[in-house]
């Protein structure tokens, strides 16, 4: 889930199994290694416990206690392959412990072989079907496989088993919000708030609210997570929001005050450049996606926003043109890149008094159609560069690829239209001039547009996933 796998290893009382009598003094001695290891595991002094077992297992060689602490040690310090034989082995001298198989299970999911895991834990379910663990770790490996359904039954199992286990509660209302079940994962996660109030159980509820289509409550819980935790998932959260859901000087509060607070994080520069050009303030929306340019200049997201802001304000226009430059220089086979370098170098200077290099701006836009000869708007310009330079003839196909990409395109419309004009083909031209007017009038579409891309950023930043990056 979100908070990443939670297989749980049992540690059990571990009973010496040499018989110990007040003569035996070699038994009690190896007695008291053994309890010294344990002391030392419990303890969490993991490299302790595992070198006075490695001493011991020469001794005791078949020794189911010995091996499976030896693997729990291994385990807890992510010697998996260690861990692996030592645990096998304990499973072998005692197959009918569920404890072991539990133990061996978990160490086989993380190491990435789940039929393996799940035949184990399946076993243990077997022999003891009560068994918490099992069952908890049984649901997780599944939803690591991504069988989100099938882990249901076994977290459930889990919590009627122990309902005041967090982690399961956490898991199983996560659970049960990616697969549609709604009230079941409120209902459950405001039993966990009772029991313990996190800011993440608050925005698993803002999650759960917003698939619901209950803005209100979403953005109430995403705020309750952020005062609760002030990290930056959760001010990232409530900022997403408030931005997807057009609350515009809310959303710039909030991306404001979690910059100050995170300074050096990309996504929240982003949101913040977002909220304040969907508010309008476009030398402030660029200033801070200049600053996210800055913190990852590889980032692609920061370039599409940035791009609108640049259009709608060129006050800013060398230090914009130095990062498309840079971005294109970064990703040389980057389609977009190539086309945000070029109309920069061509629109970004046209308030000052200055020549623009059409040679290079033409040779840009080639090179990302090249790359990637699906851009409608890359064709797009490219015709309207042709036509600035008298070139007509070339136009005309670029106009005509730019409308078969995107047939809603009101600017390669009006081109057309120009073209035909030019051309002396009056009617072709008040056709395409028509065809303009009409889309221009159902401007919501680009709205609509504009918002799903808002949506698309704030949402991958918001994994609704099995498991976190």
């Amino acid at each position: 889930m979100c908070k990443g796998p939670q297989f749980r290893l049992c540690f059990f009382l571990l009973v010496w199994a040499l018989p110990v009598t007040a003569q035996d003094t070699p038994s009690q001695k190896l007695d008291r290694q053994f309890q010294s290891a344990v002391a030392q595991y419990n303890a969490g002094r993991f490299a302790e416990a595992a070198a006075q077992l490695e001493k011991l297992l020469p001794q005791t060689p078949q020794s189911f206690e010995v091996h499976e602490l030896l693997g729990l040690v291994y385990a807890a310090e992510s010697e998996d392959s260690k861990a692996l034989e030592h645990l096998e082995t304990a499973v072998r001298l005692k197959p009918d412990s569920a404890a072991a198989r539990t133990n061996l299970a978990a160490n086989l999911a993380r190491a990435g072989k789940f039929d393996l895991a799940a035949k184990q834990f399946q076993k243990a379910l077997a022999l003891e079907p009560r068994n918490f663990d099992a069952n908890h770790n049984l649901g997780e490996l599944y939803i690591q496989s991504g069988k989100i359904a099938e882990a249901i039954p076994f977290l459930e199992k889990a919590q009627q088993i122990d309902p005041t286990s967090y982690d399961n509660g956490y898991d199983l209302a996560q659970a049960y919000s990616l697969t549609g079940r709604y009230s079941q994962a409120r209902q459950l996660i405001q039993t966990l708030i009772r029991q313990k109030d996190t800011g993440e159980l608050h925005s698993l509820l803002g999650q759960v609210e917003e698939k619901d289509g209950k803005f209100l409550a979403a953005a109430n819980e995403y705020q309750t997570a952020a005062h609760l935790d002030p990290s930056e998932d959760n001010l990232f959260d409530w900022g997403g929001e408030l931005l997807i859901h057009r609350t515009y000087d809310p959303a710039i509060e909030v991306f404001r005050q979690a910059t100050l607070r995170y300074p050096k994080s990309p996504r929240l520069r982003i949101g913040l450049g977002m909220a304040l050009y969907s508010r309008g303030n476009y030398e402030e929306s660029i200033k801070s996606l200049l600053a996210a340019a800055d913190l990852d200049p590889a980032d692609p997201r920061c370039y599409v926003f940035l791009s609108k802001a640049y259009l709608s304000s060129p006050n800013q226009a060398d230090d914009v043109i130095a990062r498309f430059r840079r971005y294109a220089e970064l990703k040389p086979d980057n389609a977009l890149a190539q086309y945000y370098y070029a109309v920069s170098l061509w629109k970004g200077k046209r308030l000052e008094q200055t020549s623009v290099d059409f040679q290079t701006v033409q040779s840009l836009l080639q090179k990302s159609i090249a790359l990637d000869g699906t851009l409608a708007d890359a064709h797009l310009q490219l015709g309207i560069l042709y036509a600035d330079q008298h070139e007509l003839d070339k136009s005309l196909p670029e106009y005509q690829r730019a409308l078969e990409l995107n047939p809603n395109s009101p600017d390669a419309h009006y081109r057309l239209g120009q073209y035909y004009v030019r051309a002396g083909q009056k009617d072709r031209a008040q056709q395409e001039f028509a065809v303009y007017q009409k889309l221009q009038a159902q401007h919501m579409a680009a709205v609509d547009k504009e918002r799903a891309e808002v949506q698309q950023f704030v949402y991958s930043e918001k994994p609704d996933s099995v498991s976190k990056p």
